[in-house]
């Protein structure tokens, strides 16, 4: 819960009060790892007695530990109980959705969420934008890694062995002239696409589609999918595709926090 949708201290009752403090305690803890008492206090701008009686209290319960440090507070293995009875709906397509909606709302373009699997970039969900007449239902679809801004995306998260491999099973085909078929060229874009977070393709896969994309990453960091905003190469120049890729990264954030990433 961010700072601005939390009730005013005049406003609320003390018991809420009191569950938005617990929860956004656990919050600070889930971001910063560890924390002590005084670090608590300044984030909530409340009296260290008022931080530790609630850092007491979760800790009767399970959901906050002392490290080995004692004054130091982390997570304890109480919210595993919690989350374990809604893992099952922590799927990226679930937790995904209502951003992907927003998404194309937002650019006017289809949105594509896609996974790894094997060499292969499969996408899982897809939402059309208010500037699509028709366009290529690309649920289900198998794309080429190296030729697609979402396939980039999850290359460009694999350790170097691992990417090595994908190009051999995959081959680096050339499905148009701008396709990157030279894994040399293909290693330099990858680490343009790590350093400024987004990958995009301009007419690589098929002449006339141009896309971006960016990683989704799950609770442990590691990058799980990738969401990409994609449209015709007139109405999506390269220019453009640099335009909206904010917009694309700030989507995958949002996801990537509802699946448990707070990085």
């Amino acid at each position: 819960m961010r700072n601005s949708e939390r009730l005013s201290e005049e406003t609320a009752p003390p018991g809420v009060q009191s569950v938005d403090r617990a929860i956004s305690v656990l919050e600070i803890l889930a971001r910063r790892g560890e924390a002590g008492v005084s670090e608590v206090a300044a984030e909530l701008t409340v009296h260290k007695s008022t931080a530790f009686r609630l850092l007491e209290t979760l800790e009767d319960r399970g959901m906050v530990e002392q490290t080995t440090d004692r004054g130091k507070y982390r997570l304890g293995f109480g919210v595993v109980r919690l989350a374990g009875a809604v893992s099952a709906r922590l799927d990226v397509v679930q937790q995904g959705r209502q951003a992907c909606e927003r998404l194309a709302a937002e650019v006017g373009e289809t949105v594509n969420l896609a996974v790894l699997r094997e060499h292969y970039a499969v996408n899982v969900d897809q939402v059309r934008g208010r500037a699509t007449v028709t366009t290529h239902n690309w649920v289900g679809q198998l794309t080429p890694l190296h030729a697609t801004s979402s396939g980039k995306v999850l290359l460009a998260a694999l350790p170097a062995a691992e990417r090595r491999a994908a190009y051999a099973a995959g081959g680096l085909s050339a499905y148009t002239p701008a396709t990157l078929a030279s894994a040399s060229a293909l290693e330099e874009q990858l680490a343009d696409v790590r350093e400024r977070g987004y990958a995009v393709t301009v007419e690589e896969y098929e002449i006339g589609l141009n896309a971006v994309a960016a990683p989704v990453r799950g609770a442990d960091g590691a990058v799980v999918a990738a969401v990409s905003a994609s449209g015709p190469a007139y109405r999506c120049p390269a220019d453009r595709l640099h335009e909206i890729a904010p917009a694309v990264v700030a989507t995958a954030d949002e996801i990537s926090h509802r699946l448990g990433y707070f990085g």
